[in-house]
Order: C-alpha cells, then structure tokens, then sequence
C-alpha cells in the first residue's frame, strides 16, 4: 500500500493519512484483517512525525475501520462497523454535502457533479475487479 502526502494541499497530513487508508479498503487494495505498515517506519517513509501516523491510526480506530491487537499491530477490521446504518447513512451525507458546497463553489452544475460521481464509483469497481484479479492470480 503506497500513501503519498501533499505537504501543500491544506489538509492536515494525518487526514490524508486516513483517507488514503480509507480509499485502499474501499478499492480492494486493502483487505480485511490485512496488517498496515508500523507507525515508526510509515512516518520515516512518508517522512512525519510517528505522532501524526498514530493520530490517523487512532482516528481510523474510533471510526472502526481498523483495530489494533497488542504486539501484533493494526489490521483492516473485518467489515464491521461499530455504527449504526443510520449513523454511517448520516456521516456519509454530511461528508455528500462538503462535495455538493465545493462543487457549487467551483460552478460545477448539477449534471456534472454526477458524472464525475458516476465516473469515480465505475473507476472503483474497475480497481476493485482488478485488484481481485491480481490476488487470484498470486494464489
């Protein structure tokens, strides 16, 4: 798995850290109860402090995505989550909403707005078909 900051994006390191992690497990290329990389080396690769890799680690703990096994380190939890559908629906169209005020802010219309929604979950599931591909073919 290869994360990569954008010291110049605005966005804190440890959110891009998260949602880059995120990202991996919604394409496939993160599986569950796959290992994530140490916080120690992760933070000398991407070049941050370890506390900023743990502050992402701990975030994408509290939101259930991962989870943390004493001396073994941190696994992408196996598809469950500690939220409730309701609670996951309701973050996810606050997170909608944040998409929706950018794209009126860059005068993107309406339409456009979802094409580009449609293209980015086809660009999904074609990484995710291949992704699946390339770990059947490692078997």
């Amino acid at each position: 798995m290869l994360i990569e900051i954008n010291f110049k994006s605005g966005l804190p390191v440890y959110l891009q850290v998260v949602d880059q992690i995120k990202a991996a497990a919604a394409s496939g290329a993160l599986r569950p109860g796959e290992p994530l990389p140490s916080i120690r080396p992760l933070a000398e690769q991407l070049r941050v402090n370890r506390n900023t890799v743990a502050k992402a680690y701990a975030a994408l703990e509290a939101e259930g995505v991962i989870e943390t096994l004493a001396g073994k380190g941190c696994f992408l939890k196996e598809g469950s989550s500690p939220f409730t559908r309701r609670t996951r629906l309701e973050r996810l169209a606050r997170e909608i909403d944040a998409a929706i005020v950018q794209a009126h802010h860059s005068l993107v219309s309406d339409g456009e707005f979802l094409d580009l929604v449609k293209e980015r979950l086809e660009s999904f599931a074609e990484k995710r078909t291949r992704e699946a591909r390339a770990q059947q073919e490692e078997r």
